[in-house]
């Protein structure tokens, strides 16, 4: 259901505890909406709220995106660092806005993103660590350019469960495979995972997620 006003058009699945409630924030990737990954909601544990958000900047003919992707005439690609950390800012308000309106645990947040989603879920999570507990990235990377990094005992309480298909033509394999040692420099735990598949996510690698959760 779509609910509250608050500062990014969203979806809701309360959670089934009238206490507090652990958050899982889904951020979606390049093109797409709030609805893609919320069809995950009802295969997650019922003791979290998830909550699914639009990105803020229109596309056409449809689709939203976290930030502007442009090419130049050598075809080479460039990602609009200035919308990406006004949109990272823009998350960083909605989990304190989405604490108090849906009676969340302000110790007990997840960012579960994919692809385009996953690099604002680092770039956010890396910033402002004191929000974020763990972080699930699916067939993303770590950006630096949109990362101002946060105080280093707190990044040390992060928890990343990072995972990537070997045959994406998307993002290259290749660029995931840093992340264990990026976030490692930060004193980070990650947990990395690879599936023989595309820019997606097989049911492989939903219940290595789920899994991974349920220890986190």
């Amino acid at each position: 259901m779509t609910t509250k006003p608050l500062r990014l058009t969203h979806l809701v699945k309360p959670s089934k505890s009238e206490s507090k409630a652990p958050l899982i924030l889904m951020l979606h990737g390049y093109g797409s909406d709030e609805n893609d990954l919320f069809s995950f909601a009802d295969y997650l544990p019922e003791k979290y709220t998830v909550i699914s958000v639009r990105a803020p900047y229109p596309m056409q003919p449809m689709g939203n995106a976290w930030y502007a992707i442009n090419f130049d005439a050598n075809a080479n690609k460039f990602s609009d660092t200035k919308q990406a950390v006004s949109s990272r800012e823009k998350i960083k308000t909605f989990i304190e806005e989405a604490i108090e309106a849906y009676n969340i645990d302000p110790n007990a947040i997840t960012l579960f993103g994919f692809s385009q989603g996953t690099i604002l879920s680092f770039a956010t999570a890396l910033t402002y660590p004191h929000l974020v507990n763990n972080i699930i990235g699916l067939s993303g990377y770590i950006d630096h350019n949109m990362i101002d990094p946060g105080d280093k005992d707190q990044l040390k309480t992060l928890n990343v469960f990072s995972s990537h298909g070997t045959m994406d033509q998307v993002i290259p394999v290749d660029w995931a495979r840093k992340t264990p040692d990026v976030l490692k420099n930060y004193g980070i735990s990650c947990e990395f995972k690879e599936f023989p598949s595309g820019h997606g996510v097989n049911q492989e690698n939903f219940q290595a997620l789920l899994h991974w959760l349920d220890k986190h």
